[in-house]
């Protein structure tokens, strides 16, 4: 078996310098609130405020601008529920590369529309599973270059500058709570801030109906499951990266799994207190937070990643009305 490259603190640095131009420094919010509730000091990353409304564009950018001229010229190609999709079309079309994005049927038909509106030729086909398919012959007859939603050394690279941009605005951080789908975003993290900010506490979160980094770690292995089933499409590819788990194996405290009531409650406390909007997956790092499943010391410095805020408008009352504890 080939050895697994991993991205290092320099790769991270290399994303920055290539990305920062398009992309926001997003706000790093703190919360009295919830800090106040949680007795330790909180501080949102807000990442549902970044170019596309999630942190995807910080990958796609930095590995699209990695690829050689005669790649870029014959386009790229993805596969995404919705908001690697749009961050693939933003990176595209702000470096002029054709792009074709593979979606499940299912896809939330906002999410779809904003990859299209970046230019990107978006394809529904079937389930994830068939999906992935489709991406596969696509890939094969167009002679596409796969970005893929997780699994790449450079995309998690330039995912790690969320945690360059917590290091450079916060002076003290003992530990990041993050969502987990693929584990391209943790994984990016835990490379940069394992070196950033030595002895911080890394801690995953995932659904309960779609736990395939838990999955992994037990089995020691990567695992795909076939029965997904979460309000928080963002967290549910049906199995995590090589790449990313071999990180979370390393730097990764504890990943832990919360339910999708807990996820809803998450988003209404987002909304009322905070006054802004997270999609499902954007609240998870805070539901395991409100749901008291971390061991975290009172005072310490704890940064929240708020993944993304694409949500579809038609489905926000069901998604925040939770049942009361």
């Amino acid at each position: 078996m080939n050895e697994i490259e991993v991205p290092q603190l320099d790769d991270v640095r290399a994303a920055l310098e290539r990305t920062r131009q398009h992309l926001h420094h997003t706000p790093l919010v703190h919360s009295r609130t919830l800090s106040d509730w949680l007795g330790y000091q909180v501080y949102l990353k807000c990442e549902n405020l970044q170019k596309t409304g999630s942190f995807k564009p910080r990958g796609g950018l930095n590995r699209i601008s990695t690829l050689p001229a005669e790649l870029r010229d014959r386009g790229v190609i993805t596969i995404s529920a919705g908001n690697h999709a749009q961050g693939v079309a933003y990176a595209a079309a702000t470096l002029q590369v054709p792009a074709v994005i593979v979606m499940p049927e299912d896809a939330v038909p906002s999410k779809v529309e904003a990859a299209r509106s970046y230019g990107a030729e978006c394809v529904l086909h079937g389930d994830v599973h068939a999906a992935f398919e489709k991406l596969r012959e696509l890939q094969e007859s167009r002679g596409l270059t796969l970005v893929h939603p997780f699994d790449d050394p450079m995309l998690v690279a330039g995912h790690g500058t969320v945690g360059w941009e917590i290091n450079e605005d916060l002076s003290r951080v003992d530990a990041v709570v993050c969502g987990i789908g693929g584990g391209g975003l943790i994984a990016g993290i835990a490379t940069a801030m394992r070196e950033l900010t030595p002895g911080v506490r890394i801690f995953g979160v995932e659904p309960e109906g779609a736990a395939t980094m838990s999955e992994a770690l037990a089995a020691g292995a990567v695992v795909r499951l076939s029965d997904l089933d979460t309000i928080a499409d963002g967290l549910a590819p049906p199995f995590v990266g090589e790449l990313n788990l071999k990180i979370v194996q390393s730097s990764v405290e504890a990943v832990v799994k919360v339910s999708d009531d807990a996820i809803r409650r998450a988003m209404r406390v987002i909304l009322e207190r905070t006054k802004m909007l997270a999609e499902p997956a954007g609240a998870a790092a805070l539901a395991a937070l409100l749901e008291g499943q971390l061991s975290i010391e009172p005072g310490s410095v704890v940064a929240v990643i708020l993944s993304g805020g694409n949500v579809d408008l038609a489905r926000l009352p069901d998604l925040i009305n939770a049942p009361e504890r």
